[in-house]
């Protein structure tokens, strides 16, 4: 009987040790402790910590994880030795063959590369039918041959191809199934009573990917060269598919436009703005208040075009906006430009010298922060959260009394007469030439 060593004593190192045990002399190794009251080893099995021992026999096989493969590789060089056979079972191909490259440059050592495409769940019933991927590498023809062999005997089926080969075609089938999987539990995809074959699969492959550690799964999506492109598509279709589903037009009666503010608001007069310009007739105007609510609106389908602020001359970039358009995916469909005129309003039924605080979004104080220091420097400045951060909200809000009647509203002037509201402040931006940039994007 030949000697071998099995490096790495985790879930897979097991699953091999139970297709080789009865025809070797085996040494197994782990880092940690192995305890052999919980397996059942064969006579001609022992356990051994020290490395030079193991090394002592002809042939290795590492079921490390694939991320400690090079650190392995690397301290244990000085124990290999000439026409010994090292043989990788990891799951990813290319990378393996880099690092034994590099170690074992100018070395008589051989190497062999493998892939089992079977783990502890999927063998459980015995090996019989079972494919392995198998590639010569750095191996003689007689080493190559011989567990070629082997492992057909055992009624493995193996598959010959490159790393290349092997890890371009295991991105598009493990790699997909790992995913899949992980995204089915972070989904948390549980079986009903109602559930049909193709439900019932979706659970089994859950489960069997969700057995294997997050170790794994990590390190099949990180050391395989071609996952990450695999990942791209498959976020790509999924968007794809998604936007299929969502109609081309919410309403068959008119185009809805959801803008960033309220009635009265600026993002009403750029929308306006922009439909008279370009002489659409047949729209309905949905306030949304907020930028992260046009995007969301828009990604639910229930708006077919979004309008929001994102740029002003003088307050810069419209922060909200900018924190709302990097959690959505969108289509620019028009950039385009109109000038900002801020007025100070308050409440008739309220005298100004008991005014005490300056309502606006916190872009309008951006935009009128010298004028505001110089000539209303007592008053202070403060902005809503949520939706009420809309200034043409606020005002709504004012004149109803939901918020407290000493606040006086920076911003357009048409709100003034919309809510019977007295203008104590004209022109109050710093730059005269106020320009702010609007984007109306579509899904």
């Amino acid at each position: 009987m030949r000697h071998i060593s099995i490096i790495g004593f985790g879930r897979f190192g097991k699953t091999l040790y139970r297709l080789m045990k009865d025809d070797y002399i085996v040494t197994l190794h782990d880092r940690g402790k192995i305890d052999s009251h919980k397996i059942e080893l064969t006579k001609n099995t022992t356990i051994s910590k020290d490395l030079n021992q193991v090394y002592k026999n002809s042939v290795i096989f590492y079921a490390v994880p694939i991320s400690a493969f090079k650190a392995v590789i690397a301290s244990h060089k000085k124990y290999f030795q000439p026409n010994q056979l090292l043989i990788d079972v990891l799951s990813v191909k290319l990378y393996p063959a880099k690092v034994l490259i590099k170690y074992l440059k100018k070395s008589k050592t051989q190497a062999l590369l493998t892939h089992p495409m079977f783990g502890p769940d999927s063998s459980q019933n015995g090996f019989s039918g079972l494919q392995i991927v198998m590639n010569k590498f750095m191996a003689d023809d007689q080493n190559y041959n011989y567990w070629k062999n082997y492992f057909i005997r055992k009624g493995l089926r193996v598959i010959e191809m490159s790393a290349r080969e092997h890890d371009k075609l295991a991105a598009e089938s493990q790699g997909v199934t790992h995913f899949i999987g992980r995204l089915l539990e972070e989904f948390k995809f549980k079986p009903t009573n109602i559930d049909a074959l193709g439900s019932k699969k979706l659970y089994e492959i859950m489960d069997q990917t969700c057995n294997d550690t997050w170790e794994l799964f990590l390190n099949l999506q990180n050391f395989n060269p071609f996952t990450k492109k695999m990942r791209l598509r498959l976020g790509h279709s999924y968007d794809k598919l998604y936007n299929r589903l969502l109609p081309i037009n919410v309403s068959s009666k008119y185009i809805i436009y959801g803008i960033q503010g309220g009635i009265g608001s600026f993002s009403e007069e750029a929308v306006l703005f922009y439909l008279n310009n370009k002489k659409v007739n047949n729209f309905k105007i949905k306030y949304l208040y907020t930028t992260e609510n046009v995007l969301k609106s828009l990604h639910r389908g229930n708006i077919d075009f979004g309008l929001f602020a994102i740029q002003n001359a003088v307050g810069g970039v419209v922060q909200e906006s900018t924190y709302a358009m990097a959690r959505y995916k969108f289509k620019i469909l028009d950039e385009f430009v109109i000038k900002i005129k801020h007025f100070l309003m308050k409440r008739k039924d309220v005298d100004i010298t008991h005014i005490r605080n300056i309502l606006a979004h916190p872009q309008v104080f951006k935009q009128c922060q010298s004028t505001l220091a110089r000539e209303y420097r007592a008053f202070k400045l403060i902005s809503s959260k949520g939706n009420m951060i809309d200034t043409a909200l606020a005002a709504e809000a004012l004149s109803k009394n939901k918020i407290p009647k000493n606040t006086a509203i920076l911003g357009p002037g048409n709100l003034a007469p919309k809510y019977n509201f007295d203008i104590i402040g004209e022109n109050l931006q710093d730059d005269k030439e106020n320009l702010t940039t609007f984007f109306l994007v579509k899904r």
